[in-house]
Formats: C-alpha cells, structure tokens, sequence
C-alpha cells in the first residue's frame, strides 16, 4: 500500500463529490448537499479563499479528503471511502487539516460531528485527541482541539 496526501485543486472537486457522497456513515446525497449550500460551485469559491483540501491517494486511486476552513478555524468535513477505512488516511488527513489550520495561529479549532458515541467518527476524532463540546440545536456536536504546547 502506497499512501499518499496532496493538495487538492480546482479540477479534483467532483472527486471531493464522488467521495463525500460514497460514504456510508454521515452519507449525504447531491441533492442534500446543494441543500445546505455545498455545491461544485461554493467549494470552488472556498478553496480559492480561506479553506484548503487535500487529498488522500493508495497507488493514485483517490480514497479520502479533508477540507479545513482557516476563516472558521474548523476542519470542515474528512471522509474516507468505507473500502480503505483503517489504513492510516483518516490519520494522516486529519494531521494534514490540523497542521495547516495551526500554521495560520490559531490556537483552537473545532469541527462538528454526529452526537452519537457509536458513530465511528466521534470515537475517532476522540482518539485524535478532539474533545466533545457543546450540542448543536441540529443535534451535532461541536468537537475542540486545543494547539499543543
């Protein structure tokens, strides 16, 4: 297994798609997506703002994203297709979105989940070292990570 991160550009944004909306945990359909404001169009404008992606790659076939937003000091979303879950991407997005996210001085950084212990994402992020904050009003939870000293 060859593992490999690199940033994500303009033209890998229907990979984003393909990925986000290949998931089977938090899966969320096109059409519910463009529902919430998150079309090819509004993540072409993020990522020529304040927001990064990179993407996670075994032997060139991509696998898994990240997505942080510096502005918002949040890692906006991380997912990696059910196939190639446990080999180590989720990690290394992760570790990705959180340097960069450190590397624009902010010294706390946030990301929203679903509030549910039993979803694997909640007992990984915990695992990463993100704490459980508050409960959203659309019952998500607010996830913190502090820099390290």
């Amino acid at each position: 297994m060859n593992l490999h991160i690199r940033p994500a550009h303009l033209d890998d944004i229907p990979t984003l798609f393909h990925i986000r909306t290949s998931v089977v945990e938090n899966h969320q359909s096109w059409e519910e997506l463009a529902t919430l404001g998150v079309t090819p169009e509004t993540i072409a404008q993020m990522l020529q703002t304040t927001c990064r992606a990179w993407i996670a790659e075994i032997d060139g076939q991509p696998i898994g994203f990240s997505f942080a937003n510096a502005a918002d000091c949040m890692v906006f979303g991380m997912f990696v297709l059910l196939e190639f879950e446990g080999r180590g991407a989720g990690r290394a997005l992760m570790q990705q979105a959180e340097d960069w996210l450190w590397s624009t001085g902010t010294t706390e950084i946030y990301l929203y989940t679903g509030n549910n212990p039993d979803l694997r994402a909640y007992g990984f992020y915990r695992h990463l070292g993100w704490q459980p904050g508050e409960v959203q009003s659309d019952r998500q939870i607010k996830f913190v990570k502090r820099k390290p000293d």
